[in-house]
């Protein structure tokens, strides 16, 4: 039967092409379907040339969709509602990818592509959420008459359309700071034993040729010093300013004493109230030995600020904030703790996070500050680990060129080390330490340091190059005046940490 079916269908085939009629559509019907083949074609080579990277976003769809469930999920896989808030779990995920990315970023060599793609691919993914978190702008609208009217109309909030560009931004200038290491020549590294007594012992040895660096390339390293340390003030001021709009959650503020005083104990608070007052004397007679103890120190400051500005703010309450002291002069107590704080941070970097810090961002339900406040976190932490790196040449050259500064700076460094506290830790540590578990209660302490200010537009237009702009005055210290975060990060901030490894 199907013989007979395809011998008929054949001879029908021979018949239709004698007919001159029959045989014009039928070359007609093919040599379309030919050309609607060959234009389909075309286009998928245009599709996958010109939009190469929306074919491996479309090739790892499946990768990012269980990023987004776990996300969603709070890292809880089971789905049995134990896992933590969707902020807090961002701002874990970019954590832990900077962690895997930078995490052994030890050298001044450029970032392996696979993992410089798996940076740009992921954190695009993450930042992603930022797009849809909005608010309502005004905005003007022609009609079909010609009349003008006033509309609202969504935009993305405000301060994220200001520092996610911004931190994108940093972002690329540090990636390119470690690409312009790519073939230099005038220094290398060596392995070296490990002894643990040597400061930075985890860190490869520099060796720089007999005589030290050429002028050319000591100028050119040290212009890529300044464009690091460029990137970690900015990094460092939208980080501190997205940590103070953070609210201080109710479970810190129950653990509080009624006043500083409690706060600070009767020697700390002496000091402080005293009429004449030095923040630079103050810390020297301060017991900072070691890493706890600064800690302790870091942890009173920043609860008696939060006290101070609790009764600033409900002065009405008095019959539980009852106090003999003035409006003003809990003010300018105010201030001297702030710079004290400021002063801290600046002379341990590295120190862990406060328990103010860590209790806003375990309990932060904002998604925009979570994700403004990791991403500047780990580019401040990246920013200073190249700009250590650079120091680290740049010490090298400085000790080929005079031998006899070697073995001062070696007593100098095991001097210390025996007397400062344990301020010096690799990024690959830091993130270790710096990583969000599953449960809020299991949170290690975060990577902390406040920061520099910075204007957007002028960073923006930034190619590498330090604006004069931005180069840090220094300003005596006055604390009678009301002074602003920003002017204080400038009068104080004479230098990059140099321990926040």
């Amino acid at each position: 039967m199907l013989h007979k079916f395809t011998t008929l269908h054949t001879r029908n085939k021979q018949a239709c092409l004698t007919n001159p009629k029959t045989i014009n559509l039928y070359f007609h019907i093919h040599i379309n379907g030919l050309i609607q083949v060959t234009l389909f074609i075309t286009f998928l080579l245009f599709f996958f040339f010109q939009n190469a990277e929306k074919t491996i976003f479309f090739v790892d769809m499946e990768e990012m969709k269980e990023r987004f469930v776990r996300l969603l999920l709070g890292e809880d896989m089971t789905g049995r509602g134990k896992g933590v808030s969707t902020a807090l779990a961002l701002s874990n995920a970019i954590t832990n990818l900077a962690a895997s990315v930078f995490g052994k970023q030890n050298k001044l060599v450029p970032v392996p592509e696979d993992r410089k793609r798996k940076w740009r691919k992921e954190i695009d993914w993450l930042l992603s959420v930022t797009d849809y978190i909005v608010e309502f702008v005004p905005s003007q609208q022609i009609g079909k008459d010609g009349s003008n009217m006033e509309i609202m109309v969504t935009q993305q909030r405000r301060d994220l359309l200001m520092n996610i560009p911004a931190l994108k931004k940093l972002d690329a200038m540090l990636i390119d700071c470690l690409d312009n290491f790519k073939d230099q020549k005038e220094f290398w590294y060596v392995p070296e034993d490990v002894d643990e007594s040597i400061e930075r012992w985890w860190i490869p040895r520099v060796k720089v040729p007999q005589g030290g660096l050429s002028d050319e390339s000591r100028k050119w390293i040290q212009h890529q010093k300044d464009t690091c340390n460029q990137v970690l003030k900015a990094s460092m001021a939208i980080n501190a300013q997205v940590r103070s709009e953070m609210e201080i959650p109710e479970t810190y503020i129950d653990t509080l004493p009624k006043n500083g005083k409690t706060s600070l104990g009767e020697s700390i608070y002496k000091s402080i109230t005293d009429e004449f007052f030095d923040p630079g004397q103050f810390l020297s007679t301060m017991d900072m030995s070691s890493e706890q103890n600064v800690m302790d120190l870091k942890n009173k400051i920043e609860a008696s600020i939060v006290i101070w500005k609790r009764k600033m703010n409900y002065k009405e309450m008095k019959s539980s904030w009852s106090s003999n002291i003035s409006p003003e002069k809990r003010e300018l107590f105010e201030e001297r703790a702030e710079t004290i704080l400021l002063l801290i941070k600046q002379k341990f970097p590295a120190l862990a996070q406060s328990s103010l810090d860590v209790s806003k961002i375990e309990h932060n339900k904002d998604v925009g500050q979570s994700i403004l406040e990791s991403f500047s976190r780990v580019l401040e932490s990246l920013a200073n680990t190249v700009t250590r790196l650079i120091e680290d040449v740049l010490k090298a050259d400085e000790m080929a060129q005079n031998p006899s500064l070697g073995m001062n700076k070696k007593n100098q460094s095991m001097d210390s080390m025996s007397a400062s506290p344990r301020s010096i830790c690799t990024l690959g540590q830091l993130m270790d330490r710096t990583t969000l578990v599953h449960s809020p209660r299991e949170t290690p302490m975060l990577a902390d340091a406040k920061a520099w200010g910075v204007d957007h537009e002028e960073l923006m237009e930034t190619n590498g190059n330090c604006s004069p702009s931005l180069k840090i005055k220094h300003v005596k210290i006055l604390t009678k005046a009301k002074m602003s975060y920003i002017e204080k990060l400038e009068a104080y901030g004479l230098r990059s940490p140099t321990a926040r490894h």
